[in-house]
């Protein structure tokens, strides 16, 4: 029988296991690999799109969809092309932004779950997160891919930015290095309409972006004092530090509290109640994967 989308997915969901993806494996567990359900969280779907996905009912997936369920199933890029193929895509070009994220940097997200990490693509989206990071800068599931990008949260008056609430900084290297970044980018993937779309409308809308894109601005990522105006606990004061990841062209950022600190017990407190999104309470799923 030939190979269909749902087969494969079936396939490749019952060789993870929780741990894998930051879930708790509790005694008794019967299923192998991840549930449909967890599968479905994980991937910011419906469990009954997922099942009809693995049964052949739902035959057209959006290439957002996919590319949700390839991250959320830590899929090599061989196995993620097939899978475009497979739901009658076209796999993402050479010469694009990919939203590939290893699945060596999905594990270690995974691990990471005391932490607000967050992974962003070349283009700075939003691609993946932890739980601690929903329940600091706000649950960013809600939001669209065109609204989880930080170059147009950072230098566009945007009606929902990534961050719910105020993040404030002791400097002011965020901005040239964003500039940077994308400058890069744009020599790295000319042929990512995305990429040109995304810099060509701050030009237009944001004198800033345009006068540090003129003037050729280069700053480097450097490690950073970030005071996040949380809604439920206050100020929390947190270092932020950007990290690439070697052979793959994507960014993990990651907030850090001193241990003991009235901070870790703010954010600790967040962990555990929750926190609250900017229009209710935060999801209170695994989020280490984007909604499409």
């Amino acid at each position: 029988m030939d190979e269909t989308l749902g087969t494969a997915l079936h396939r490749w969901r019952d060789r993870l296991s929780p741990t894998d993806v930051g879930l708790t494996s509790r005694p008794g567990r019967r299923a192998a690999g991840l549930r449909r359900e967890e599968l479905a969280e994980l991937a910011g779907l419906s469990v009954d799109y997922v099942v009809r996905l693995e049964q052949g009912r739902a035959t057209s997936p959006s290439a957002q969809v996919v590319a949700s369920l390839t991250r959320a199933l830590q899929l090599q890029p061989m196995e993620r092309d097939h899978a475009y193929r497979l739901a009658g895509l076209l796999p993402p070009q050479e010469g694009t932004v990919s939203t590939h994220v290893p699945a060596g940097v999905q594990r270690m997200l995974a691990r990471l779950g005391e932490f607000p990490a967050g992974v962003f693509s070349a283009d700075w989206t939003l691609l993946s997160w932890t739980p601690a990071w929903a329940v600091l800068m706000g649950d960013p599931s809600a939001l669209t891919h065109h609204e989880r990008n930080l170059a147009r949260s950072v230098f566009v008056d945007v009606p929902r930015p990534l961050a719910a609430w105020p993040v404030l900084r002791d400097d002011d290297a965020l901005k040239p290095a964003l500039v940077a970044d994308l400058r890069t980018a744009l020599i790295s993937y000319p042929r990512d309409r995305g990429l040109t779309d995304l810099i060509e409308e701050l030009r237009s809308t944001s004198a800033e972006f345009a006068r540090l894109w003129e003037e050729g601005t280069v700053g480097p990522h450097v490690s950073a004092r970030k005071t996040v105006v949380h809604p439920q606990v206050g100020e929390v004061i947190c270092d932020c530090d950007v990290l690439t990841v070697p052979g793959c062209d994507i960014r993990l950022v990651v907030y850090t509290v001193a241990a003991g600190s009235t901070d870790a017990e703010k954010l600790e407190f967040l962990r555990v109640t929750g926190g609250v999104h900017a229009d209710g309470p935060a999801s209170s799923g695994p989020g280490l994967f984007s909604t499409p």
